[in-house]
This record gives C-alpha cells, sequence and structure tokens, in this order.
C-alpha cells in the first residue's frame, strides 16, 4: 500500500518529489564574500622634499612657432607726429608770407626802391624781389607788419640788372591817428655798398 502510494504521488503530473526540491533550493543559495586577509607588511609611501613644479601648458604638444611679438607703434606716431607738426608750421609761414607780400606797406616799399636814383646805380634797373624755387617763385619776407598796433619791420632778397642785396626797413607809430616815422630803410649790396633808401612816412 505504501508502495502504491509512492508511486501514485510519483507520477502526479506538476508535483516534484522532495528530494528534487531541496537540490533546487540548494542550487540558488547564495554565500557572503569574505574578507581579505590584513596585510602583512606596511604600505609603500613616497615623500617629497618640496612644492611640485607646474607641468608646461604644451607638455605634449608643443607649439610649431612662438607667437609674433606685437608691433611698436610708438616710432610711427612719432614720425607722423613730427611730419604733422612741420607740414603745419610750414603752412602757417607760407600764409603769413602771402599775407605779407598783398599788404599796401610791400607796394609802398618796392615803390620807393625803384624810384631811388642811387640804388639803381648799384643794382641796375628792374629791381625787383629775388624769388625763391621753395615759395613757387615767391620772395621770402622776414619779420612782421602789424599796422594795427605800430610795428613793421621787415627784410627780403631784391635783385637788379647789375646786382643783388637785401633790404632792411623799420617803422613805428607813436601814436594813433599819427602817421609812421621810419627808423631803418637801407639795402646792403653784395658787394659791401650800404644804400639809404629816402621815402614819405608810409
Amino acid at each position: 500500500m505504501v508502495s502504491i502510494l509512492r508511486t501514485t504521488t510519483s507520477r502526479v503530473p506538476g508535483v516534484l518529489p522532495r528530494r528534487s526540491s531541496k537540490l533546487l533550493v540548494n542550487n540558488y543559495a547564495t554565500e557572503l564574500q569574505r574578507p581579505p586577509p590584513p596585510p602583512t607588511h606596511e604600505p609603500a609611501v613616497q615623500l617629497f622634499s618640496e612644492t611640485s613644479q607646474p607641468r608646461p601648458y604644451y607638455a605634449k604638444h608643443p607649439p610649431f612657432r612662438d607667437l609674433p611679438k606685437p608691433a611698436k607703434t610708438w616710432p610711427v606716431l612719432l614720425v607722423v607726429g613730427a611730419v604733422g607738426i612741420t607740414g603745419w608750421v610750414g603752412f602757417m609761414n607760407y600764409v603769413t608770407n602771402q599775407e605779407m607780400l598783398s599788404s599796401s606797406v610791400f607796394r609802398s616799399i618796392m615803390r620807393s626802391v625803384r624810384e631811388d636814383e642811387q640804388l639803381q646805380q648799384h643794382l641796375g634797373q628792374a629791381i625787383r624781389p629775388q624769388p625763391e624755387w621753395w615759395l613757387n617763385g615767391d620772395p621770402r619776407i622776414q619779420g612782421k607788419i602789424n599796422q594795427l598796433q605800430g610795428n613793421i619791420d621787415v627784410s627780403f632778397r631784391i635783385r637788379g640788372s647789375k646786382g643783388s642785396g637785401t633790404l632792411y626797413f623799420t617803422s613805428i607809430r607813436k601814436e594813433k591817428g599819427v602817421p609812421f616815422t621810419i627808423l631803418r630803410f637801407k639795402v646792403i649790396c653784395d658787394d659791401g655798398a650800404v644804400v639809404h633808401v629816402e621815402s614819405s612816412p608810409v
């Protein structure tokens, strides 16, 4: 009877024997990992006597060429400033010279020079101002002409058919409303002769 029950229970479909179920349980069981054994010797520690140095930025990939140095701009600015100042001074001198050439004082001086007989003996005929090539053929007048303040002091080169010389003219006005008084009106010729030009007050 007992044997029949055992055989019947083992043959029932969907029911596993007890012995096989225990085997399945044993197969899925997990075991805890054991801790590693303690080290038998102390780990090696590397000590440094100084601080560490920073590594270069291009340690692995150095640049192919050095970066270009920034160009210095102050020499260019200095040259441009010097050229600008020189040009401005030259322009102002040219404008001032043109104003004196077109003044009534300059025309009156040249009229007196052309009419002076003593000066014609030294310089000859056709006395005129000596032109300068760097002023486009105009004479160079040095000094100043200031009729408002009553002060005229100029000098320039003249030449004629016989020779040339330097003319000096100085005139002042003592008070407002009175005519100018000529203090100096002469021509020093290149041969050394000094000619005093006679003229009426400006």
